[in-house]
Parts: C-alpha cells; sequence; structure tokens
C-alpha cells in the first residue's frame, strides 16, 4: 500500500529556484535515504511533506490515518517546555493516554460518591476507559520511554533531569527517543547520527532495520544509509530521482549509467562526423545527384535523437593539508592524565603514546570526555594531574567541532584575512574558492553560514596553516558527502601524524590505523592496533569483542638444569591447573547457556511490552556473551 506519495513538486524562495518537478512514491516499510549536496534541497522537500511549506506546484499524499513525525537536524533550544523532566517530556509524546489517565482518575473518584444505577453506568463507563487505555499501549508506554532513553546512551540519573539544563545535541537526541517510542506510520530523520555514539548508532540501525513503518532519513553517514535503506533519493540541480537500493548500491548504478552513456555519446558522435564528413564530401562533387544523398544525410541528422552527456557533479572541496617539516618520532605522550572541574570528573588515568604518520582515531561513549581530550592535547586546558608532552618540533593544526576558532562578527574573507594577514588577498580569494565561496560569499557575515559553511571555512583556514600534527574533533560534521570524500583523501596524502574523534564509520575505515578507546565514565582507555584491512571499524569491533578473551604469555628459557626442572615443574601445575579452569570453564558456560535460555523466554514472553525490563535484559545477555566469549577461549 502507497504510504506517502509526492508528485510534481516546485519550490523556490525568491528568485532562486530550490526544487523543481518532485515525484516519488513509498510503500508501507520502505527505508528511503535522501542524498545530496549541502543546499540541494532536502530539508525543504521534509518541510513540504509536513506541511510547514507550500509548493508553488505540485501535490503531496500521505495515506488515511498515517501518522508523520519528524526529527529536525538543529535543535530549537528556544521552544524547550520549562520545568520538566526528560522523562515527562517523553510522556508527551501520548496526550491521549494521558488524557485516558485523567479520565480513569476522574471517574474512580466519582464513582466512590455514587450508588445504584448511575455507579453501574460509571463502572460500565470505567471499564471501557481502562479497555481503551489498554488497548492503545498505556500498559507499557512508559517502560518504552525510559527503555528509549536507556538505548540511546542516556543514565538511568539523566532521565530525571530538567530539559532546560540540556545542551542541543543531548536534546536532539532527547527529541529522537520521544519520535521513536511514538512510532509514527512515515518516520522523518533529518541527520539523526550527529550526536550519537558508536554503541547508539547502532542501536538505532538495528531499531530502524526492524521497524515496520516506512522511514524516509536525510544523511550524509554512509554506512548509515547502507544498513538501512533500501531506496534512494538522489537531490541533483533541483530535480530528484529515486533509485532502488542502499546508497552505495545508488552510486555504483549511477557510474554504470554514466560510464554506458559516455559510451553511447562517442558512438553517436562517430557516427554524426562521419555523417557529416560524408555530406561535406558530396557537396565537392557538385553533381545533381550528390544534392539527393546531401539532403538525405541532413534529414538524417535532424531526426536523430541526440544524446546528452549527464550534467557534471556539483564542484567539490579541494583540501592539501601543508605538513610542516618532519616531527620527532615520539609526537605525543600521555602519561596518567585526568581532568576534573571543581564538581565533575571528566578524565582519569589516560596513558597512551603516538608516533609518526599513526592516524589514531579516540572512540568513546557520549560524555566520556573526548572533546575534552581533544582541548587537553592543544593546550586549550590543562590536565588536573599526570604529565603531557609533545615531541620536538611539533606543530599543531586544530580542528574544533563547534567552530569556536570563528568570530561571528567577521565576515567570510576577514575571518581568513585576520588569521594570515601577511597573505595576498588573491591567495586567500583562491583558497576559499576551493571550498566552495564564490565571489558573492566572501562577504557573508560568520553569523550567517550554515554548520556546513561553517566547517567549511574552518578547514579553509586549516589547511594555509603548516603543520605535522593534525588534532580533529568530529571533522565530518556537516560535511556533505563529497566534502568528507576530499577530506578522507586529503588526511590519507597528509604527511603527517592525525588524532581525530569521528563517529563516522566510513571515514575510521579509510583513515584509522590506529583505535584508542576512553573508557565509561573517562577512566582509563584501551589501545587497539588495527592491520592494513580496509575495514578498519570491523576489525576494531573484533578486536573489541576479543578484549576480555585475550591473554599473553611469556615463557622463559632455562639457564641451567635446576631451572629446567623447576620450569617442568611448573608447567606440570599449570596443566593440571588448566585442566581444573576448562572443567569449570565448562559448568560455568553451561551455566550461562541455561540463563540466556530463561532471559530469550522472559524478552519475548512477559518483558515484550516491559521497555525497561527488555533493555535490562538485552544489557545483561551482552554481558553474558562477553563472558562465554572468554570461557569459550578457555575450554577451546
Amino acid at each position: 500500500m502507497t504510504a506517502l506519495s509526492v508528485s510534481g513538486v516546485t519550490l523556490s524562495f525568491g528568485d532562486k529556484n530550490i526544487l523543481n518537478d518532485v515525484s516519488f512514491a513509498l510503500n508501507d516499510g520502505d527505508k528511503l535515504g535522501i542524498i545530496g549536496v549541502n543546499g540541494a534541497g532536502k530539508t525543504s522537500l521534509f518541510r513540504i511533506i509536513t506541511g510547514e511549506y507550500l509548493p508553488e506546484s505540485g501535490a503531496v499524499y500521505i495515506a488515511r490515518e498515517h501518522t508523520v513525525g519528524m526529527l529536525r537536524q538543529n535543535a530549537d533550544l528556544t521552544e524547550l517546555p520549562k520545568g520538566m523532566t526528560m522523562l515527562e517530556y517523553m510522556y508527551t509524546a501520548f496526550p491521549h493516554l494521558i488524557d485516558l489517565e485523567e479520565q480513569i482518575s476522574d471517574t474512580e473518584t466519582r464513582l466512590r460518591t455514587v450508588s445504584g444505577d448511575e455507579a453501574v453506568a460509571l463502572s460500565g463507563e470505567l471499564s471501557e476507559l481502562n479497555r481503551r487505555y489498554a488497548d492503545g499501549g498505556g500498559l507499557e508506554f512508559r517502560s518504552r520511554c525510559k527503555g528509549m532513553l536507556l538505548n540511546l546512551g542516556f543514565s538511568s540519573d539523566m532521565t530525571e533531569r530538567r530539559i532546560e539544563t540540556l545542551s542541543g545535541g543531548q536534546y536532539t537526541m532527547l527529541s529522537l527517543a520521544r519520535l521513536l517510542a511514538s512510532e509514527p506510520d512515515i518516520l522523518m530523520l533529518d541527520e539523526p547520527t550527529n550526536h550519537l555514539d558508536i554503541d547508539a548508532l547502532a542501536w538505532l540501525e538495528n531499531f530502524l532495520v526492524s521497524y515496520k513503518k516506512t522511514v524516509l532519513v536525510i544523511s550524509h553517514d554512509r554506512y548509515f544509509l547502507d544498513k538501512i535503506t533500501n531506496k534512494t533519493l538522489h537531490i541533483l540541480y533541483t530535480r530528484a530521482r529515486l533509485y532502488n537500493g542502499s546508497y552505495t548500491a545508488t552510486i555504483r548504478q549511477q557510474e554504470e549509467e554514466r560510464e554506458s552513456l559516455e559510451r553511447r555519446y562517442k558512438e553517436q558522435q562517430k557516427e554524426i562526423a562521419r555523417i557529416k564528413a560524408n555530406i561535406e564530401f558530396q557537396r565537392r562533387c557538385n553533381r545533381e545527384r550528390n544534392y539527393v544523398t546531401i539532403r538525405s544525410k541532413e534529414k538524417q541528422l535532424m531526426r536523430m535523437e541526440k544524446i546528452e552527456l549527464a550534467p557534471a557533479a556539483p564542484k567539490e572541496i579541494r583540501i592539501s593539508f601543508n605538513a610542516e617539516e618532519q616531527s620527532a618520532n615520539d609526537v605525543l605522550e600521555l602519561s596518567d592524565v585526568s581532568f576534573s572541574y571543581p564538581d565533575k570528573r571528566i578524565l582519569k588515568d589516560l596513558s597512551f603514546l603516538v608516533r609518526r604518520y599513526e592516524r589514531v582515531l579516540i572512540l568513546g561513549a557520549n560524555g566520556c570526555g573526548k572533546s575534552t581530550l581533544m582541548k587537553l592535547i592543544v593546550g586549550r586546558l590543562a590536565p588536573s594531574g599526570g604529565r603531557i608532552k609533545l615531541g620536538y618540533n611539533i606543530k599543531i593544526g586544530y580542528y574544533d567541532q563547534e567552530n569556536r576558532n570563528l568570530d561571528p562578527g567577521n565576515t567570510v574573507f576577514s575571518e581568513m584575512k585576520n588569521a594570515y594577514p601577511l597573505k595576498k588577498d588573491q591567495e586567500l580569494r583562491a583558497t576559499l574558492a576551493l571550498f566552495l565561496f564564490g565571489a558573492e560569499d566572501i562577504d557573508k557575515p560568520v553569523s550567517a553560514l550554515s554548520g556546513g559553511e561553517r566547517a567549511r571555512l574552518t578547514l579553509a583556514k586549516l589547511i594555509l596553516e603548516k603543520v605535522n600534527l593534525l588534532v580533529m574533533d568530529e571533522p565530518t560534521n556537516h560535511l556533505d558527502i563529497g566534502s568528507r570524500e576530499a577530506l578522507e583523501y586529503a588526511l590519507e596524502a597528509f604527511d603527517g601524524t592525525v588524532i581525530a574523534v569521528s563517529h563516522d564509520r566510513y571515514f575510521i575505515n579509510r583513515i584509522a590505523t590506529r583505535i584508542i578507546e576512553i573508557g565509561r565514565g573517562g577512566e582509563g582507555c584501551t589501545d587497539y592496533a588495527l592491520s592494513d584491512d580496509d575495514d578498519a571499524f570491523s576489525e576494531y569491533m573484533r578486536l573489541r569483542e576479543q578484549a576480555a578473551a585475550s591473554k599473553t604469555c611469556a615463557v622463559q628459557e632455562p639457564s641451567d638444569g635446576r631451572a629446567l626442572y623447576e620450569q617442568r615443574k611448573r608447567e606440570e601445575a599449570d596443566r593440571r591447573n588448566a585442566e581444573k579452569r576448562i572443567e569449570r570453564a565448562k559448568l560455568r558456560a553451561e551455566e550461562l547457556e541455561r540463563e540466556t535460555e530463561r532471559l530469550d523466554e522472559e524478552l519475548f514472553g512477559p518483558a515484550s511490552t516491559d521497555y525497561v525490563r527488555a533493555a535490562e535484559i538485552d544489557k545483561r545477555k551482552k554481558e553474558i556473551e562477553d563472558e562465554l566469549l572468554e570461557l569459550y577461549e578457555i575450554i577451546i
């Protein structure tokens, strides 16, 4: 059944055409990814579907009784209701159930004060209200709300925080949780992955894959699009085309079509050239019968349906980082580094060494202190304990995810000029042009730039620095897919060291030679050295799962007969202990497998509507899986 149909939609702002004759249709259960460069009109299309914008022409059809829910990319914190906790705000997604609760409470109060026929009538009314409440999900919606918050990375304590105390990113995550809990028939998500950590991203992907209703998602996260979508709408030069398949399948199909079109175009051009040459030859012959042939050939050219090449792809940013002279081999060393604010500890006991040419990705749960670590490395914060040591001749270039290095009072050009007063204006303009700032853009105030434009301006400033260590905090946020790929190519070619925070799995795959994961609560870190495998993220996930089970053992060579005797004695004791460990491991594994069976029965039975308990069961099952992996390592 068709859930959503967009037919011939056209939209303009003033003399600027945004969308032109956009048409597509989605069935119930379709998962659509919408792609295109920043400013292509993706969010405008969402707002047309929700009715916020009225198109100049065309129409949007939404199936009868289908509800629509939309997550906006940028939270409007001025519209936050005051004095409400996160959980209370979640409950506002179910106004009909809250209203029924009030009606049930009022009816119960009235029932205590009446008797006779009136009591019988009220009892029947109360019974009907309770039935409607249960049928509408009233028995489980509160646990569903809490479970959704837990799955998206909020702790139980945080669910009682007042929402006016949240950051913009936290409020966006809360809005996402509230929207998912309400389960609209048409779910529209505008850049939902921006504020999620790796674990929350994995949970959201699994949720959306199993979501039975229609999903539309605007995203530049290629990994995310490949995981959840079965259709792709590509908006290019105001027009849109629908493809069957995920992002990667769409790009592959576009490349094949482009190659086929170019091949047919070249063949046709050869045929046209041959016909024109024949016409010219006939004219030189200058005979009457030749004119008949000429007219025939000219008609052949006129009737020929000309093949047009596909329009050129939109301009993409061009990045090339300037490497300073070579640094020392040991670029950065952290020794037991900690950081705290007066009322809160952020990081504790971080120790690692980064060497020249490494590309290190810093991962970890939201709130574990990744951005704080970046600021400690570049000297914007001082550690509360421990030591941070930079190697000899280290020149740092820093990319701040919040673009705080930009002055809102500057224009685009003055921002560059203030940063590089000795450089010629022509060079600065040429650099801005590489980042798609044309002549009409350079006088724009920084305060009026979009998130993507701010990110491009920050990168434009960064590439003019001569550095040998790049420290980058979420550099792909706000960049479209083409800009992300340009950044990845530039970092691969950079003749220096990179330390970056990112949750973009494509970026991690392309860049990482090593991953350092900060522990929960910012305590300690785990270091994962990666192979040359292209799929760095999958390798990291495998290593992460195996980390608890990995063990090392060093065997010392005997230096004399007494040492050999002692070693054999230890080996015999170790063999007996190993047999006992294997036996204990087998018993423990059987016990855990039985517990897993009991949890599965509960998950698909009593807990199927208790989302809090379901989240607790999922957490326990993951703990069991980790322990079983360690036990199987012993048994095998």
